[in-house]
């Protein structure tokens, strides 16, 4: 019986190729699409699942509230908090400590065995691996951290620094590591590589005692409550049966002890506990975070696409239940149950998202190699792990019952004798059908102008702040770091080496670029009259070339910044510190960093950060040992290819041991909105599915529908209409769903657009004319598919189609 049940099955979508094409196509889109999303999901969400008590485990974060709405979280804690919180909070079972270094400079000591700089070094305390605990090759896990310059490496790192050893035998070796000065350290350790995904990088671990020295632990930052760094972090595991909420509340009185500027009321600080589940949605170490929102977007999109596809399958089944009426009266009348019925219609609808689901395996292949950017970095897919082979069993039937169910109740309910009668709809009733298929229809099309709206209006904002003045040059800048703590006469040298170049029209030092995403705020006291008044600043470290490299215009005074005490500000520093104009700013002695400084020079304003945020009062300061980039200026008309590579061979001829890569300024201000490109892409994807997916529901529909009506456009010609009244009278329908479906789809777009542009302090007007352009478009689209059908059934022969009348 099942047999007979799939052979039937198949032998009637062989009979309607166009409706099992069209079913297909859609299905195996959408299917596709979820199966994609559905592994990106899992695989975000795999991130360190394997630690043992991994639901006991937290990272203490820092919130820092400087009121008027500025708060900024941080992964990282005051180096205090680890030297007490055992002791003045409860419930804590362990603590470890992590101290990450950046780009560290790697090398065999006194030998010229250099391995390049790396991220995965850091300092740690034993605590850590009691936290995190790891499979040990070599070395006792209780001591191995205990002695200043002791060093745990990973298998990895034993098969990068020794070649062919085996983990026993490089206990004792000496490895240095260069940071703001080179730490010596002997190996006592050897740990097994993780092998599931997670966000702990590391592979060098060397012991925190090593951190001893009071100039040491000033020069981490960890001799003071009111430091910190997000290099700074803070693990705990938790007793059985503690709260994290109670953690939270214990931070309160521990902060009032120790924080003194909490009191001055400078700002305000708090401690919170993050579970280690939710470490990878936040700050990591390097760089597979993921947003939590952009995930669920994905999911929202996912489903969209496949209830457009299960919405087209519905759609175009119910009405094209009309057209097996006799079969279903047939049926019934020799003995047919109508369990019986859904059921065979239930198998037909089971056989075409099988080979959706079958299609689908290679659309995702496909779809991999297309968004291979937008993955996490080394996604994969593993077919045949246990969720995806549940996906692929579970998700077919429950699709099936979710699509299938309605058109085989519908069918399955034809009375016989109506039926072989070949009655349809009762004259004068309602007909659910008919309903339906409008306002499945209007969903689909309401979907599609939606997407559509949300592109335009995307693009449009992204071009708009792509395109402002940024108020500096931006174009022909090349940048590289330094060094972190280089010597500044080897920066100098660079400097000048660069200068002497004939493609250079200039190059400076600085802390960062002249625009980028890092920030450094501060406090000054601007006199006014006999008394100050505080000011929150952006600084930026910068030498007496860097205004020019960057082409920043100079209102007042000189940018020849190059002492301590000596500052340049911004325009919007001028105003807010109550100067009437740069002019009088200048010669102006300000309170910074506990030290009277001069201001020597008024630049205008620029942006230094996204167009998202508002221009900032800035300093420029002069602190020359903590320059970490070089900026280079090229002159116009240049071989920009020619050029890097020049600038590159200069760097590594003061610099041997680094890796010498310069990028482009533009380059690097067009990541600033790396995230609302993808969005953008990711709609505009999702936009063109959701448009060819109403557009083959809407093929199949107007094809049947205008077929059912076939007699009575004979009959108008007959009489005399025109093919100008046949077009309107057919299409005069669609024109009204998709009135209605621009409506529905205007209000979503509204309400996300404008929470989407309220993140821009420089931002476009609603454009409601790109809304208007989104509805007549689809309106477009729509009217020419069902023209197409109906200039073809308007150009059949009357006489061949009523000659049985």
């Amino acid at each position: 019986m099942l047999k007979n049940y799939f052979k039937i099955a198949w032998r009637n979508l062989l009979r309607n190729k166009l409706r099992t094409g069209i079913h297909i196509l859609g299905l195996s889109i959408g299917i596709a699409i979820c199966f994609l999303i559905f592994n990106v999901v899992t695989h975000s969400y795999s991130f360190d699942k394997f630690h043992p008590d991994g639901d006991r485990i937290y990272r203490v974060n820092t919130l820092t509230d400087w009121g008027d709405g500025d708060s900024y979280p941080n992964s990282g804690t005051p180096g205090p908090l680890n030297e007490v919180i055992k002791d003045e909070i409860s419930g804590i079972e362990e603590k470890g400590k992590l101290y990450t270094l950046y780009n560290t400079l790697v090398a065999f000591p006194n030998t010229d065995k250099v391995f390049g700089r790396s991220d995965d070094v850091t300092f740690s305390d034993p605590g850590f691996f009691k936290i995190f605990p790891r499979e040990w090759l070599a070395g006792n896990p209780e001591t191995a951290l205990l002695q200043p310059e002791s060093l745990v490496i990973s298998e990895s790192s034993l098969h990068k620094y020794f070649p062919g050893s085996e983990a026993s035998d490089v206990l004792g070796q000496e490895i240095m590591f260069v940071d703001s000065d080179s730490i010596y350290t002997k190996i006592t350790g050897v740990v097994a590589d993780y092998e599931e995904n997670t966000d702990f990088i590391f592979n060098n671990f060397i012991s925190l005692s090593t951190i001893r020295t009071e100039e040491q632990i000033s020069w981490y930052g960890l001799h003071e409550w009111s430091s910190v760094n997000s290099s700074s972090q803070l693990f705990i595991k938790l007793d059985k049966g503690v709260s994290p909420e109670s953690v939270d509340e214990a931070f309160e009185p521990l902060i009032a002890k120790n924080m003194e500027a909490q009191e001055n009321g400078e700002y305000s600080t708090s401690f919170f506990t993050e579970p280690l589940s939710a470490m990878h949605f936040g700050q990591t170490y390097g760089s597979n975070s993921v947003s939590k929102t952009f995930l669920k977007g994905l999911v929202f999109i996912g489903l969209i696409i496949l209830v457009l596809a299960t919405l087209n399958f519905v759609n175009l089944e119910t009405a094209q239940a009309i057209s097996r009426s006799k079969e279903v009266g047939i049926r019934k009348t020799i003995g047919g149950t109508r369990f019986q019925l859904i059921f065979q219609f239930l198998a037909e609808t089971f056989l075409i998202i099988l080979v959706s689901s079958l299609l689908a395996l290679g659309l995702v292949e496909a779809l991999k190699i297309l968004f291979k950017t937008y993955l996490p970095q080394n996604f994969t897919i593993d077919y045949f792990s246990s969720l995806n082979l549940l996906f692929y069993l579970a998700f077919p039937v429950l699709l099936t019952l979710i699509t299938g169910i309605y058109p085989a109740l519908i069918l399955s309910n034809y009375d016989p004798q109506r039926a072989l009668k070949g009655e349809k709809v009762r004259n004068g009733k309602f007909s659910l059908g008919v309903f339906l298929r409008k306002n499945l229809t209007v969903v689909q099309l309401s979907s599609s102008i939606a997407f559509i709206i949300l592109v335009l209006v995307l693009n449009y904002q992204l071009k708009y702040v792509t395109s402002q003045p940024l108020g500096f040059e931006k174009e022909a800048v090349m940048y590289a770091s330094l060094p972190f703590m280089s010597d500044p006469d080897k920066m100098v040298q660079l400097q000048d080496r660069f200068n002497q170049e004939g493609m250079v029209k200039g190059a400076s030092l600085s802390g960062t670029l002249v625009s980028s995403t890092s920030l450094w705020t501060s406090i000054v006291r601007v006199p006014v009259d006999t008394t100050f008044e505080e000011l929150s600043i952006q600084v930026m470290n910068v030498d007496s070339a860097f205004v020019g490299v960057n082409g920043i215009p100079l209102l007042a005074g000189n940018a020849k910044i190059d002492q301590k005490d000596e500052i340049l500000v911004n325009a919007k520093f001028v105003k807010e510190a109550g100067f009437s104009s740069p002019e009088e700013a200048l010669g102006a002695e300000i309170g910074y960093s506990q030290e009277q400084v001069k201001i020597i020079g008024v630049v205008a304003d620029f942006h230094s950060r996204t167009l998202r945020e508002e221009i900032r009062p800035l300093l420029f300061t002069y602190n020359p040992e903590y320059f970490r980039s070089v900026n280079v200026k090229l002159n116009s008309d240049q071989n920009l290819a020619a050029a890097k590579e020049r600038l590159e061979e200069i760097y590594l001829s003061i610099y041997p041991y680094e890796t010498a890569e310069f990028n482009f300024l533009d380059s690097q201000i067009d990541r600033f909105y790396q995230e609302d490109v993808k969005i953008k892409n990711v709609l505009g994807f999702a936009c063109a599915l959701a448009i060819l997916i109403s557009c083959l529901g809407l093929f199949g529909l107007s094809s049947f529908t205008i077929a059912q009506r076939t007699k009575e456009i004979s009959i108008r010609k007959v009489l005399g209409a025109t093919l100008q009244q046949i077009l309107f009278l057919i299409s005069k329908e669609y024109m009204i769903l998709v009135g209605v479906s621009f409506l529905i789809a205007v209000f979503p777009a509204y309400y996300f657009l404008n929470d989407w542009l309220s993140g821009f302090n420089t931002r476009v007007s609603m454009p409601y004319l790109m809304f208007v352009l989104a509805g007549l478009g689809v309106m477009a689209i729509c009217l020419l598919i069902v023209g197409i059908h109906s200039y073809v059934a308007s150009q059949t022969n009357p006489a061949k189609v009523l000659k049985n009348e």
